[in-house]
C-alpha cells in the first residue's frame, strides 16, 4: 500500500458547523480516522474554507476552523504536525493547516502573518466568487489581482506561505506565476483538456506550473471529472494520465477535496478507497516509483519548503 498526501479536505468546516469528529463520524462524513489509516493517508491537508454565505465574520471562521485544528490534534494522537522530518513509516499521520478563501485575512497583511504564526502554511485567495484580493475561476470577467492580491502574494512569498491557485481564474493564475518569487500549487484542480470545467486548468497552465516546481492535485468532483452524472476511478485516472502528460511526473499529486462536496465517485467515496486508485495507475502502465510519487512524493517534496 502507497502512502498518500491529500492535499485538501474540508473537514475542518463540518467540525464546526456539524460537528464532525475523526473517530466518531457522522453518516455524511468523510475524512474519519479509520479510512485514513486503512488508505494509508500519511500527510493530510486541512483546509478552513471561508463560507461567504454564512452571516459570520471570514476571520471569525476561519479562528474558529483553527480552534478546531488544534482541539483535533490534541484528541487524536495518531496525528501529529507535518515536519521536515516527518516519514510515512513512523505510523503517523501527519497533517498541515489551510485556509480557502483569501477573505480570511480581511485585506490585512498583518492578519496573514498571524494566521502564519498559528500554523497556516497554504491559502487560496478565491473560492468560487470574485473577492477583494483576485478573480475566481468561476467568477464573472476572467479578473485578475488586485492591488491588494499583489500585494498579498509578495508577503506570502516573504513570510513562506504557499501559494495555491486552485479557484483562481485564469488571468489571475498568469499573474501569481508572474510575480511570485516561490514555487506555487493547485490543491484541488483538474485537467480542462479532458473536462472542460472553468475550475480546471488549461495545459498551458499545468505546464507553467510544473516549470515553476509546482504541484497539482487532482479532486474527485464528478462536475470537474466527467460528462457523466456519476464519476469513477478511471475518470481519476484520466486527469492524473494528461497531467502527468503535460507537467511530468514530478507535478501530479491528490487533492481530494472529501467533506467538499454531496456526491463521490462510485468507487471512492472515502480515504480508505486510494488503493483502488492506485492500482487502476498501476494498470495504465504507471511504475511502483511513479505511482509513489503521485500519491505521496511530489506533494511532500513541495510543502516541504514551507515548514
Amino acid at each position: 500500500m502507497f502512502p498518500v498526501a491529500d492535499g485538501h479536505c474540508d473537514f475542518l468546516y463540518g467540525a464546526v458547523q456539524s460537528g464532525y469528529e475523526l473517530k466518531q463520524p457522522k453518516r455524511e462524513q468523510t475524512i474519519q480516522m479509520d479510512g485514513l489509516l486503512r488508505g494509508g493517508v500519511a500527510l493530510q491537508f486541512f483546509a478552513c474554507w471561508i463560507d461567504t454565505a454564512l452571516r459570520i465574520p471570514p476571520l471569525h471562521q476561519c479562528v474558529a476552523m483553527i480552534d478546531a485544528y488544534q482541539r483535533m490534534l490534541d484528541q487524536n494522537p495518531e496525528l501529529v504536525p507535518f515536519s521536515k522530518s516527518f516519514s510515512p513509516e513512523n505510523g503517523n499521520i501527519a497533517t498541515l493547516l489551510t485556509i480557502e478563501g483569501g477573505e480570511a485575512i480581511d485585506g490585512s497583511l498583518a492578519v496573514l502573518r498571524v494566521l502564519y504564526r498559528l500554523g497556516v502554511r497554504a491559502m487560496t485567495l478565491t473560492w468560487n466568487e470574485n473577492n477583494e484580493l483576485s478573480g475566481a475561476a468561476m467568477g464573472r470577467g476572467n479578473k485578475g489581482l488586485t492591488a491588494i492580491g499583489r500585494d498579498v502574494i509578495d508577503e506570502m512569498c516573504s513570510i513562506g506561505m504557499a501559494i495555491d491557485v486552485s479557484h483562481l481564474s485564469d488571468h489571475a493564475i498568469e499573474q501569481v506565476l508572474a510575480r511570485t518569487t516561490r514555487p506555487v500549487f493547485a490543491s484541488h484542480s483538474n485537467a480542462r483538456s479532458v473536462l472542460d470545467h472553468p475550475r480546471s486548468l488549461p495545459d498551458d497552465l499545468i505546464r507553467e506550473i510544473a516549470a515553476q516546481d509546482g504541484t497539482i492535485g487532482v479532486n474527485f468532483y464528478y462536475q470537474q471529472l466527467t460528462k457523466s452524472a456519476e464519476a469513477c476511478i478511471e475518470d481519476i485516472a484520466n486527469h492524473i494520465c494528461h497531467i502527468v502528460h503535460i507537467g511530468g511526473i514530478d507535478c501530479c499529486a491528490i487533492g481530494s477535496d472529501f467533506d467538499g462536496m454531496q456526491q463521490y465517485p462510485r468507487d471512492l467515496r472515502t480515504s480508505r478507497d486510494f488503493p483502488a486508485l492506485f492500482s487502476a495507475l498501476a494498470r495504465r502502465g504507471f511504475t511502483q516509483d511513479e505511482i509513489y510519487r503521485i500519491a505521496y512524493q511530489n506533494l511532500r517534496d513541495y510543502i516541504v519548503h514551507f515548514v
